[in-house]
Parts: structure tokens; sequence; C-alpha cells
């Protein structure tokens, strides 16, 4: 394709207004969204049968997440492989080195600066290299930023999904359980009512979502992860933790590095 030509971009966000800003504010004479998805399976299944130019996507997606997204492509061997600009709320040096490891052009933090980005698009498409660049990454976030990225690092390393409703709920217990870690022993009387209030929903509801998130991420098979992660008891696929061992374990990780 020469570079006379479109430049022919897809998003993939699980967040449909972030992809309809984006494709409004990207197209233009040079550049045309051909596809958005909001999840990378759909994604691949378009770029094995379409040429693209250049991907846009974030880390934290549904089915399977950023990395795996970049490692499912290059096992496809395409003659044309797009470029990957990865776009995250993630800005901690380890998800950006990650990503870059697994093959990602550049690393972008949200929100950013629309027309850098379009800038970033448009020298990807002519081959220009940014392996060891990235843009606008803080060197000092608030602690509930760290929290948050530290939390959403283990939830990938784990396989815990970010469209399940157990995710937010799982999210929340962990870092009530930080602020208190007292609350461990009033799971039911005090942990799940107020997350409940907060989402406005019920207790029994966010035990169970809460359990369905840990019966996924075990489903996923990524137990040697899990035990990597944790490195205090060995879990195998037919032991699970129980909602409140997975919170404290979790909450406990945190505490020791300094949350």
């Amino acid at each position: 394709m020469g570079n006379l030509s479109k430049t022919k971009i897809i998003l993939v966000d699980n967040n449909e207004q972030m992809r309809k800003t984006l494709k409004e504010q990207l197209s233009n004479g040079e550049v045309e969204v051909v596809a958005d998805f909001l999840d990378a399976i759909s994604a691949l299944n378009y770029i094995k049968e379409n040429e693209v130019d250049v991907v846009v996507t974030d880390i934290v997606l549904p089915n399977i997440d950023g990395y795996e997204f970049l490692e499912a492509l290059n096992k496809l061997g395409l003659k044309y492989r797009p470029k990957i600009l990865i776009l995250s709320a993630l800005s901690s040096d380890n998800f950006v080195n990650k990503a870059l490891n697994y093959g990602a052009d550049y690393y972008m933090v949200k929100p950013c600066d629309i027309n850098v980005l379009k800038e970033r698009i448009k020298e990807l498409k002519n081959g220009e290299s940014y392996k060891e660049a990235v843009t606008e990454i803080k060197t000092i976030k608030p602690r509930n930023k760290q929290l948050e990225e530290k939390i959403t690092n283990i939830f990938i390393t784990v396989g815990i999904p970010a469209h399940i409703k157990g995710y937010q709920f799982l999210r929340e217990a962990i870092k009530m359980a930080i602020d208190n870690p007292e609350i461990i022993n009033s799971i039911t009387k005090k942990l799940y009512p107020s997350i409940a209030e907060r989402f406005e929903t019920t207790a029994s509801k966010v035990e169970r979502a809460i359990r369905h998130a840990i019966e996924v991420a075990w489903n996923r098979g990524k137990i040697e992860n899990i035990n990597a992660l944790f490195g205090i008891r060995v879990y195998s696929n037919n032991e699970k933790p129980t909602n409140g061992e997975f919170i404290a374990l979790v909450a406990d990780k945190m505490l020791i590095e300094g949350a």
C-alpha cells in the first residue's frame, strides 16, 4: 500500500462512547476508521480478512486482554501486519514495557491529545518506529491511581475479564479491604452490603458476582499465573479460594507492596 493512500485504522475499546468519539475525531481526508470493535477476538477476525494499517487498542478488554491480543496477532504470521498503538488509561512502566515487549509499536495514555494521536498514527503508517517512546506518562501519580493500576494488573494476570459485573465489585472489595483490613472478618455483614449500596444492587448479587469472577479466572486456566502472583499457596484447577480468601490475598499483597 502506498503512503499516499488513506491510512486504514481499526479501534478496539470496550467503551462505546470512546470508540464513537475517536471515530469522529480521527476521520479525515488522510485517515479512515474502517471498523471498530469492543473486543479483540472480533478485531482479530477482521484483520485476518482485511488489510489494516494501524490498530488503536486498549489493554483492558473483554474475553482476551490487550496482551493476549498482541500474542494472537503475532501468531497470525500476516504478510502485512498492522502497526499497534496502545491507548490506555494504564500508565505504569510495567504496563508500558510489557505491551512493547509483546509487540506494540507505540503506547499512549488516556486522555490524550487527539492531534498527537493523529500524528502518531500517520508516522506509524509511514514506517517510523517508536519502540522506546511513550507519550506524556506522569512519573508521579496519586495513590488511588497507582492502586487502581496495581489491581487491574492483578486482574489481567489471573484472567478476570473487565466486562463482567464481578470485576467492579471485586475491585471495590479489595480497595475496602486495603483501607480497612478488619472488614474481611465482616464480609457478609459489612463488605457486601456496602458494595451493594454503592452500586444500587443487593448483597447477595454482589456475593454471586464476585464468586463468578473468581470462577471465570480459574476456568480460564491461568493457575500458574495465579500461583506465581501470590506465591504463598498452591491452587489447583479444582481448588478455588473463597471470596474472602481471594480478597484478602490481593489486599495483603497490595499492603505488602506499599498500597
